[in-house]
């Protein structure tokens, strides 16, 4: 059944740098059975318990931007997924979106953010806990007028116990802009900071990298048919002007993660079409040194037609490095992969 882990039979392997570190697919399986819960999901994110549990979450209903669509949650216990519960849905009849699980490394409590309201230029930003590894969740609560919580990819937690989140606002259907909010007391309360808004890109869901040098970096999804760029140098306070990295975008959510010295980043390698969905077919894994300059290290999907998009990346205890993604708005797939030398 397709829904039933599967192996590849075939792991990629492919070059990454001087070292000869290699990339081997460990896993590639779907979270769910196709059909049993909703109709339709989409934007999945992940987080890892303090004990190594993972936990996957999303959105789903009969269709996005739906009254009904909820946000949908599982764990992966003794080698599978739990089945999907509801972890979080408007009291008002208003559609849920976007969830982000979120842990720093120094504390139990996970985070899960998401947004609420009609549509992305109207919607607003809501956060629950779980302090039993994602098995219950407190209340809902809003967030502070004026902050949204991550748009899409997680927050990163700073040196200095400062949480960065990355955020954007669609002013409207012709103007996107980035943003990031802070938080300096253990994620009660929050300060916004710009990203370069007078900048022609439009721009929105950043991810974060945080470089060796304590630099921070955001990779943001564009109109522009690129991945574009910018930097800050005191802790996401101030940023660069934005500009291109050589990854084409067809107007889809990223996500990128630092493991070690290097940097991968999940993308759509394709140009935008007429519609918004198009240019979503194929998914692939890249690898960068700098940030800026990023090459090709693994196919993930490869087709003509259909939708993988809206990955998440992250690195576990282990060293593992787990993506999840849209699989045509049916289901959400797990890749594992593996760093080789």
């Amino acid at each position: 059944m397709k829904w039933m882990i599967y192996l590849l039979v075939a792991c990629a392997t492919l070059h990454l740098s001087a070292q000869e570190k290699q990339i081997k697919v460990i896993k590639s399986e779907f979270l769910f059975e196709e059909g049993k819960f909703f109709a339709q999901c989409h934007a999945s994110t992940l987080e890892e318990t303090v004990d190594g549990v993972l936990l996957a979450s999303w959105f789903g209903g009969s269709h996005e931007g739906n009254k009904d669509v909820v946000i949908w949650g599982a764990r992966y216990v003794d080698g599978k997924w739990t089945e999907p519960k509801v972890w979080a849905e408007a009291e008002e009849a208003n559609p849920c979106w976007n969830p982000v699980l979120f842990r720093t490394a120094k504390e139990n409590k996970i985070y899960l953010y998401y947004k609420v309201g009609p549509n992305p230029r109207a919607w607003w930003g809501m956060v629950k806990t779980s302090d039993d590894g994602g098995q219950t969740w407190s209340l809902a609560r809003a967030l502070p007028k004026g902050i949204l919580g991550p748009i899409k990819n997680r927050p990163i937690a700073l040196q200095d116990g400062a949480v960065v989140s990355p955020s954007s606002v669609e002013v409207s259907e012709d103007r996107w802009v980035a943003h990031v909010e802070r938080s300096e007391d253990g994620q009660k309360s929050w300060s916004a900071y710009p990203i370069d808004h007078e900048s022609a890109f439009n721009v929105i869901q950043p991810s974060i990298l945080e470089h060796l040098d304590g630099r921070l970096q955001v990779l943001c999804r564009s109109k522009e048919g690129v991945v574009a760029t910018a930097w800050s140098t005191d802790k996401g306070k101030t940023w660069s002007a934005l500009e291109r990295t050589n990854l084409v975008n067809p107007n889809s959510g990223t996500d990128a993660i630092r493991v070690g010295d290097h940097f991968y980043i999940v993308y759509n390698p394709d140009l935008p079409g007429r519609d918004w969905w198009e240019g979503r077919a194929k998914l692939r894994l890249a690898m960068s040194e700098d940030g800026l300059t990023w090459h090709d290290v693994l196919t993930l999907e490869d087709e003509e037609k259909g939708e993988f998009s809206y990955p998440t990346i992250m690195q576990g205890k282990d060293g593992l490095i787990h993506i999840v993604y849209t699989h045509d708005r049916k289901n959400i797939k797990h890749v594992v992969v593996k760093e080789m030398r």
